[in-house]
């Protein structure tokens, strides 16, 4: 067998890496990757082709792959924090292409099957080679994929989980399960997993207003964060209380036409929150930084009511804070995050 690029399919192959002490091989193989162009933005499922971060993949074994990425050093959202370390987030979005790549380059998922994330997470555990610097990081993830309720034809399901590797040095984790489904079992699934019983998509201003909208204000992009207006997702009553702010008119948070609100941008809306509950409101000198997040998606998120976010759990641990926080659509719990904030110095 082959894949799309003829190139020998290794799940079907007896070959090996080379065994060579202390992981000789895969530093090997690493430095062959490219990172010279970005791959097709429509096998990432992007339409611009600047938010493709993914730039080569190398099959090493069964099941078994190298992905290389370059991340931007300045981004209009993912732009690096007051120390000046990469945005954490990039290390979601970077493990969503991949899956995608990975899902038509070498499962057989075809183009135009919708993909849907059941939960996914990530942890820095070495923060130091994040901090950027005067070249772009040389970016790997080190991917192992298990088939997860894989029924092909028209269901392909995967749980992927990679070590991160930035200039050489392994630094974090992350993971991600998720199906991809064709348009008729996707749509039997969307009617039957929703908060309510008919999915509507609509306009930007279609979640803003309404009456009572007055009692709502955005969040400043200072207190989340972030450096500007348009990025900031958050909105307060009040009451006290949290929502989404939504806006399909964002070029990064809805890089494409969505039937619903994509995993990225519910991630975005759990970061902002706890930035602006562990850090007080301060994006210059903040005292904790985001190091780990494990989300648990139940439903899709609809684009047409709110979405409160609730804070379950506050905990302050030694150097660290924890929060768990749920987003709620019409009663029900949609999407979940525990969120790991760790002490700057």
């Amino acid at each position: 067998m082959t894949d799309r690029r003829g190139t020998p399919d290794v799940r079907t192959s007896t070959c090996e890496a080379p065994v060579v002490a202390g992981g000789a091989w895969r530093a090997d193989f690493a430095q062959r990757l490219d990172h010279l162009r970005p791959v097709p933005r429509t096998l990432v499922h992007r339409a611009a082709m600047a938010e493709v971060f993914l730039t080569d993949t190398a099959p090493i074994g069964e099941d078994h792959f190298l992905v290389a990425a370059q991340w931007p050093r300045d981004h209009a959202l993912y732009y690096p924090d007051p120390l000046g370390r990469t945005d954490p987030l990039l290390i979601a979005e970077t493990l969503r292409q991949s899956l995608v790549y990975l899902s038509h380059e070498y499962y057989d998922v075809p183009l135009g099957y919708r993909f849907v994330a059941y939960d996914m997470d990530f942890e820095i555990t070495d923060p130091a080679p994040l901090r950027v610097r005067g070249v772009p990081h040389s970016v790997v993830l080190d991917v192992r994929c298990v088939r997860v309720g894989h029924r092909p034809p028209r269901r392909h399901g995967l749980r992927l989980e990679a070590e991160l590797t930035v200039d050489g040095k392994v630094c974090g984790r992350t993971g991600i399960r998720f199906i991809a489904l064709d348009e008729r079992t996707y749509q039997v699934l969307r009617s039957r997993s929703t908060p309510y019983a008919s999915p509507v998509s609509l306009t930007s201003d279609a979640v803003r207003t309404g009456p009572g909208e007055a009692e709502w204000e955005t969040v400043p992009p200072t207190g989340t964060g972030r450096l500007r207006a348009k990025d900031c997702v958050l909105e307060r009553s009040a009451a006290g209380e949290w929502r989404m702010r939504i806006d399909t008119d964002h070029a990064i948070l809805f890089d494409h036409p969505t039937d619903h609100l994509p995993m990225m941008a519910s991630l975005e809306g759990f970061r902002q929150l706890g930035h602006l509950l562990v850090n007080g409101g301060s994006s210059d000198a903040a005292a904790y930084s985001l190091v780990s997040c494990t989300t648990d998606c139940r439903l899709f998120v609809e684009l047409d009511a709110p979405v409160s976010l609730v804070v379950r759990d506050d905990r302050h641990d030694a150097g660290t804070r924890r929060l768990t926080v749920d987003a709620v659509q019409c009663g029900k719990v949609v999407t979940t995050a525990d969120l790991v904030w760790a002490e700057t110095g």
